[in-house]
Parts: structure tokens; C-alpha cells; sequence
């Protein structure tokens, strides 16, 4: 099943197979269940944004991704100022290690897309440099 291109959503008769909800250490989850990633680009200031662009320009000249909006600000669970790069779950092998050898300074924060919000922000993550705590509130009706 291939993800939309624009929203990295899977279609949604798709996505009810696959809510991540049991997250039991029994249960043995079929990666295939992941359509898309998203690599979001942390950083704090300026400089750190003239670093997420140039990064991000080097990806995309590179691969087959979109690159989202450069926030000055935190938005939804990201503490920091971010911007969102997607791309195919194909291409997984190929981006996040030239992601991890070329980020500078900069974190990222990079997680599954299984249409599973809390899941994807939460089981499904990986962190190249720091990590940072994430506001969850949005997801689980806490806040």
C-alpha cells in the first residue's frame, strides 16, 4: 500500500488494520504496516535554521522527499522550531543514514507512519543526536 504523496497518510480502509493501540510485549507487529517516515529537523535559533535548510535542500536534491514548512516556533509535540521531511517507507535505508552522517548540529527526530499518531510518536521513533521530550497531549486527549 503506498502512502498519499502530500499527507504520507495511508488510505483509510487501510489504517483501521493497523492501530497500533495493543502495544503488548506479546504482540509481534508486520513492518509493513508502516507506509511512510517523517524526519522532523530540530533546531533552536537563526543559525540552526539556515543549517535545517541547507540540509534540507541537500536531501532533496539527493531523494525522493517533501519537505514541510521551516517553523520558528514549536508546533504540535515538537519542542523546538522544526520542519518536517517525508518520505516513502522504500526509502528508509537510504535517507536516515545520510541523514545521520550529514546533520551537523542539528537533531532529528525521525518516526514510523503507520496513521497511528501516539504510536508513531512514541514506539515507533528514532533519534539522531539528542532527544527531546515531546508534548503527547494533543494525542491522548490530555491537553
Amino acid at each position: 500500500m503506498e502512502p498519499d504523496p502530500v499527507s504520507g497518510s495511508l488510505e483509510e480502509s487501510h489504517r483501521e488494520d493497523y492501530r497500533m493501540t495493543d502495544t503488548s510485549p506479546a504482540r509481534i507487529i508486520d513492518p509493513t504496516c508502516i507506509g511512510y517516515y517523517h524526519a522532523h529537523l530540530y533546531y533552536q535559533d537563526t543559525q540552526g535554521l539556515a543549517e535545517a535548510r541547507r540540509l534540507a535542500e541537500a536531501a532533496a536534491a539527493r531523494f525522493d522527499i517533501k519537505v514541510g514548512r521551516f517553523h520558528e516556533r514549536p508546533v504540535g509535540p515538537h519542542p523546538l522550531w522544526s520542519c518536517q521531511l517525508s518520505f516513502a517507507a522504500e526509502s528508509f535505508g537510504q535517507i536516515v543514514p545520510w541523514l545521520a552522517l550529514n546533520r551537523g548540529d542539528l537533531d532529528i527526530f525521525v518516526h514510523v507512519g503507520t496513521d497511528d499518531d501516539l504510536f508513531d510518536h512514541t514506539q515507533g521513533v528514532i533519534w539522531l543526536g539528542h532527544s527531546h521530550q515531546l508534548d503527547l497531549s494533543g494525542f491522548t486527549g490530555d491537553g
